[in-house]
Order: C-alpha cells, then sequence, then structure tokens
C-alpha cells in the first residue's frame, strides 16, 4: 500500500496539566514552530491555542490548555473551565505531568512550586475518575532522572486508573516526542485534513500578537511583576507597502507595576518591543511596525474585551 493508498485522518488532542507541566513546549515541539508562548512564569497560556501538527497521513490539531490549578478569581475560573472544555471535546486527551516536580513532591525535598504541581496533578487525576475519561499520562522533563525511579513513578500514577498507557518524554530537547506525536496520528478518526498543509496554528494573529508581547514582558520582568499584568492588540493595520502597523496597551494593576515595565529611561519597554517585533516580523513574514503602550487599571481582569479576545467565557 503506497502512502496516497492511506487514509487521511484529522482530529483534535488536548494537552492538559499543571500549571508549568510543559504544555506550551510540548505544543511547540510538535508542530516545529512557534504556537504557544513559553516563560520561567507558570500559568502563561490564558486561552486555548489550536496547534497543527502533521504526522505522515494525520494532521493532529493540538489544544494547548491552560493549566488546571484551584481558581480563586474570575480569570481563573475562566482558564480552568476553558482548560475542561477543551479536553471534553477532543479525540485525545494527554495528561502531561511534570515527573522532576513530582517526584521532588514526593521526597519533600521539594519546593512550594513543586508540592503546588504535585497538588494539581492530584486534583486533575480525581476530576478524571469522576468523568469516567481515559487518557494518555506523558512523564514530562525526565532529563537526568534514573530510569528506576521514573519507572515507579509512572507505576504509581497508571494505578490511578484513569490512563491507558504511558510515555516519558523531554518536550524541552525532543526525546520520546515522536513515538508520541505517531500514538496521537492513530488517534485521529478518519476524514479529510481540517487544515491546509502548511498551516501551523489556528490562532487570530492578533491574539498571537499579543500573546507574543506577553511572553517578552515576561521574560524580561519575571522576577519583580507578578502575574498582574494583560496585552490587548488594539489596531492591527496592514500598510500599502505591505508591512504591519501594530498597536498594543500592556495593562498592570497598580501604579507602582508602570515603571517596572518602563524601565530607566523606557529601556524596558524597548526591549519587550524590539523582541517582540522580531518574534512578529518572522511569524508574518514582512516587517512589523510595533507601538506599545503600558497603562493602569486595577480592575483589567473584569473586562469582557480581554475576555472575548483570548477566547474565555466572562460569567464563570
Amino acid at each position: 500500500m503506497t502512502e496516497t493508498d492511506v487514509p487521511t485522518r484529522a482530529g483534535f488532542a488536548a494537552i492538559i496539566g499543571a500549571p508549568n507541566a510543559g504544555k506550551s513546549t510540548l505544543v511547540n515541539r510538535l508542530t516545529g514552530s512557534k504556537v504557544s508562548i513559553v516563560t520561567q512564569k507558570v500559568q502563561t497560556t490564558r486561552f486555548p491555542v489550536r496547534g497543527i501538527a502533521l504526522a505522515g497521513q494525520a494532521q493532529i490539531v493540538l489544544v494547548d490548555t491552560p493549566g488546571i490549578f484551584k481558581p480563586r478569581r474570575r480569570l481563573d475560573r475562566a482558564m480552568v473551565a476553558s482548560a475542561w472544555g477543551g479536553a471534553g471535546e477532543a479525540d485525545a486527551v494527554v495528561h502531561l505531568v511534570d515527573a522532576q516536580a513530582e517526584l521532588a513532591a514526593e521526597d519533600r525535598a521539594g519546593s512550594a512550586a513543586d508540592r503546588r504541581s504535585a497538588e494539581d496533578t492530584a486534583t486533575i487525576i480525581e476530576t478524571l475518575k469522576a468523568n469516567g475519561a481515559r487518557v494518555i499520562l506523558a512523564l514530562n522533563k525526565i532529563d537526568g532522572l534514573r530510569r528506576d525511579t521514573l519507572l515507579g513513578l509512572s507505576q504509581r500514577l497508571y494505578d490511578s486508573g484513569v490512563y491507558d498507557e504511558v510515555f516519558m518524554i523531554s518536550a524541552a530537547n525532543g526525546d520520546g516526542v515522536e513515538d508520541l506525536r505517531a500514538r496521537l496520528a492513530g488517534l485521529m478518526p478518519e476524514g479529510p485534513w481540517l487544515y491546509p498543509e502548511d498551516q501551523s496554528a489556528d490562532v487570530p494573529m492578533r491574539v498571537l500578537a499579543a500573546e507574543i508581547t506577553r511572553e517578552k514582558l515576561y521574560l524580561r520582568v519575571h522576577e519583580e511583576l507578578p502575574y498582574a499584568a494583560a496585552v490587548e492588540t488594539t489596531a492591527f493595520d496592514e500598510k500599502p507597502d505591505g508591512s504591519a502597523r501594530i498597536e498594543q496597551t500592556i495593562y498592570v494593576e497598580r501604579d507602582s507595576q508602570r515603571p517596572i515595565i518602563l524601565g530607566k529611561g523606557g529601556q524596558t519597554l524597548k526591549w519587550i518591543g524590539q523582541k517582540s517585533r522580531e518574534d512578529l516580523n518572522e511569524i508574518l513574514g514582512r516587517p512589523v511596525h510595533l507601538f506599545l503602550t503600558v497603562k493602569v487599571d486595577p480592575r483589567w481582569q473584569e473586562s469582557r474585551a480581554l475576555y472575548a479576545q483570548f477566547g474565555l467565557e466572562y460569567d464563570v
């Protein structure tokens, strides 16, 4: 049988997990392009990003969901609802677990972040049990861990009864990712592809542009600024010379946060704009003129417009 005789497949695969489990890194690895932003901070992804991966005759539409955690604010509730919604509509679900954090929490030698990650993983498992779901377990960040230690962790999690199979991967360097890709391809239903072959994401460009800038923001000020900022693309205009003019507003909650983003003489904001523009130039394949404004709005998390930009439900 030749490749042309093999039926095409297409479907959705949701990647769920605790914040900072490596979901965005895995989606970027599977698609081979920058679809989801990756920073040092947890809870980076705020909306499901549909990255598109190919494996032979199969097209896998990857839903990179927000991290699942215990929600406290309206934005938290919207993100968690979005994550479970993405999983519920998928043809396959991968539960990505940070193996290093899980083992550190078990040994009681881990940080508070490791313990929170393990608690979130336990919450996800209990929810999957309650829903009668069967998913794929992917143990991530296996770099440098002993095989017998990994096998023990794998068995303990598998014994929860919610997993059909287990993969051990490193999303950062690609170890084991091709095996996972092949398995997901086999789980996709037969049917025509949902997107053109050369398309790597199904994300509105205004949204992706805002997320690119937010990534640079947290890369630069991740020590000084808590998760109290948002980026909105307020204008996206095509110019006659083929370039794009993009205007964005960075919202912070307090007056004291504005100078952190501006930096001395505006140098921090200039760096954020330059790095974001470089990525956007590459993604769009044409020159981008980017203009950033920083505004203080204590109630930006109550803005219906921002929720709508990211496809999140406001009333949850």
